[in-house]
Order: structure tokens, then C-alpha cells, then sequence
């Protein structure tokens, strides 16, 4: 039996060092924005943020040397350079669009990305995941971290928490969180302290950001801002530090509740007698387009972070 006919070979290529392929994402924008006439209809139709869509076109157009659109055209329109490039790549995209293998079965569903602080993504929104997993099986849940405070602004995930003050009069936080004072067991020997000013005698973990001198006011403290003991920024740190008996924090209970409910932090007076002081500061979830992933996405968030507080309110209220 003569053997099968082996596949004819692909003609030679050019080599490496003189190939110059851009990423197919950045095609794929390049070509939905051309098509739609706008970053905004091209995010739409690829599940992406407009911004994300206008920073492939631009790398493109840096790639290759070239404009692709008429700048400040609305709706956009392809300079001479971007028709021609348009037409010499749109059959090999067409012809990729048909492999069998790269259509996008329905079941597969949409992508969301969900950019957080660390802790809250940690503490909060981690433990809520199956919830939304069982609420949104077609959407596929991608959660990243953010850079607490060195990146504000705004990021390429379809929605983006931060940590801070509002930017719009008409926004409102995530979570009405409050400030207490919790503690290791190991600096607790002795059970709950019986009067705030026994915090003399404890160090105390400080942070610039949510001073302990507003807490020291609300109980009757005359006491200035502590000078001594570690100065840490990042809550999730605080919180490991009074969690290895460094010092007392003055934390949210809402990212404090696995700590609080196994016994490993405790509020310094006792549940239900310690003081606590509203948060400055709170978790704000940046505008965002109206894609139903992107509605369901902010609705379950804002329910996993209203939970959270409730609970940990509850958990050192005593009333859990």
C-alpha cells in the first residue's frame, strides 16, 4: 500500500528579523473600531473599555509607522494608510474568524475584570466569589489587583475599585465602614481592657492615613497623635502585624472578619463595648459602561461589600 501523500509545505518565509507582527488583539481593534467608527462600539462589540481600544490602535499605528485614522474625525475615519491596511489584512481576519476552533462557543459566555485594592479583594471580595459564580455562570469573573496609591486613575478592567474620597458629589461608597480597635489575644492576657486609657499602656500600630487622634477624641482621649511604633500604609500589612501581637490596629471590622470570627482579633474594650469611629476614607467603584456584565458585576459588588461591613459590624457588636 503506497503511503499517504505527505501536505505540501508552506511556502519560505521572510525571517524572523524582518517580520514586524502586531498582536492579533490589536488587529481585532484596529479592525472593530475602523468598522464601527468608534473606540466606544469597538469596546462594545469586543467586551473591552474604550481606553483599552485606543491603546492597541495607538501601539499599532506605533508598530507599524504609521496613522491609521484622521485625527479628531467623529465618527472616526481611516486615513489613506489605514484603508490600505484595512484591505491587506482583512481576509487573513476573515479567514481566522472561520477556524472552527476560534468561535467563541455561547456557553462560554462574557469576561468581565474586575480591578480591586489588595485587602478588599482579599478579605471581601474572594470569599464572595462562588456567590457570584452561582448568580452568573456565563460570565467569566477576572479579578486583578490595583497599586493603592500610586495609580488614581483609572485602569483597562471593565469596572475599577479604589480606595479613598469620592470623585463626584453624586457617588456613593461601596460601604459605610467603621474604625475599631482590635488585638491580638497575646496582648489581651488578661481579657478586654476595661477603660480606653489603658491603651497607654499597649503599642499601637499607626498609619497616616486613618490617624488615631479622631478615636482618641470620640472617646474622651486628650491625647495627641502617637509618635512611636511601626507606620504602616497598607491595611492588609496592619492587619498581619496585630495578627502577630506588634501592636493594636485601628481597623475595619469588615476586613477583619475571618480574624474575628476564629478568635485571632479582638476588640480591645470587648465586643459590643469598644467605641468605633466612622471611616474617612471609603472603597468608590469608578463610572463604568452599561454592559449587562459590567451592571451585574457593580450589583454583586456592592452587595459582597455591604455584606461585609454589616457582618463585621455585627462581629464586634457582639450581635453576630
Amino acid at each position: 500500500m503506497a503511503p499517504p501523500p505527505s501536505p505540501s509545505l508552506p511556502p519560505p518565509s521572510p525571517s524572523d528579523d524582518a517580520l514586524r507582527l502586531p498582536s492579533l488583539d490589536a488587529l481585532r481593534a484596529f479592525e472593530a473600531a475602523a468598522r464601527l467608527g468608534s473606540y466606544e462600539r469597538a469596546a462594545e462589540a469586543l467586551h473591552i473599555t474604550a481606553s483599552a481600544v485606543g491603546k492597541r490602535v495607538a501601539t499599532l499605528e506605533e508598530q507599524l509607522g504609521l496613522t491609521l485614522f484622521q485625527r479628531g474625525s467623529k465618527p472616526l475615519q481611516l486615513s489613506a494608510s489605514g484603508r490600505e491596511y484595512l484591505a491587506a489584512i482583512w481576509p487573513a481576519l476573515e479567514q481566522l474568524a472561520r477556524v472552527p476552533q476560534h468561535q467563541r462557543g455561547a456557553q462560554r459566555g462574557q469576561r468581565l475584570r474586575l480591578s480591586a485594592p489588595p485587602t478588599l479583594a482579599r478579605e471581601v471580595l474572594v470569599p464572595a466569589l462562588p456567590a457570584f459564580a452561582e448568580q452568573h455562570p456565563d460570565i467569566e469573573l477576572e479579578l486583578v489587583l490595583s497599586v493603592p496609591f500610586l495609580d488614581q486613575g483609572g485602569s483597562d478592567a471593565d469596572l475599577d475599585v479604589r480606595h479613598g474620597q469620592a470623585l463626584r458629589t453624586d457617588d456613593r461608597p461601596l460601604m459605610q465602614d467603621v474604625l475599631i480597635p482590635l488585638a491580638s489575644p497575646a496582648l489581651l492576657p488578661d481579657g478586654p481592657l476595661r477603660q480606653p486609657g489603658d491603651l497607654a499602656r499597649l503599642p499601637l500600630l499607626r498609619n497616616p492615613l486613618e490617624p488615631w487622634a479622631p478615636w482618641f477624641r470620640a472617646v474622651g482621649l486628650d491625647w495627641p497623635e502617637p509618635e512611636q511604633g511601626p507606620r504602616l500604609f497598607d491595611l492588609g500589612m496592619r492587619l498581619e502585624a496585630a495578627l502577630c501581637g506588634q501592636g493594636v490596629v485601628l481597623s475595619r471590622p469588615s476586613l477583619a472578619r475571618a480574624a474575628l470570627r476564629a478568635g485571632r482579633l479582638r476588640p480591645v474594650l470587648g465586643a459590643g463595648a469598644t467605641p468605633w469611629l466612622m471611616a474617612s476614607g471609603a472603597y468608590w467603584l469608578l463610572p463604568h459602561g452599561e454592559q449587562p456584565a459590567q451592571q451585574a458585576g457593580a450589583a454583586w459588588l456592592r452587595e459582597a461589600c455591604e455584606r461585609a461591613a454589616a457582618d463585621g459590624l455585627a462581629l464586634v457588636s457582639g450581635s453576630s
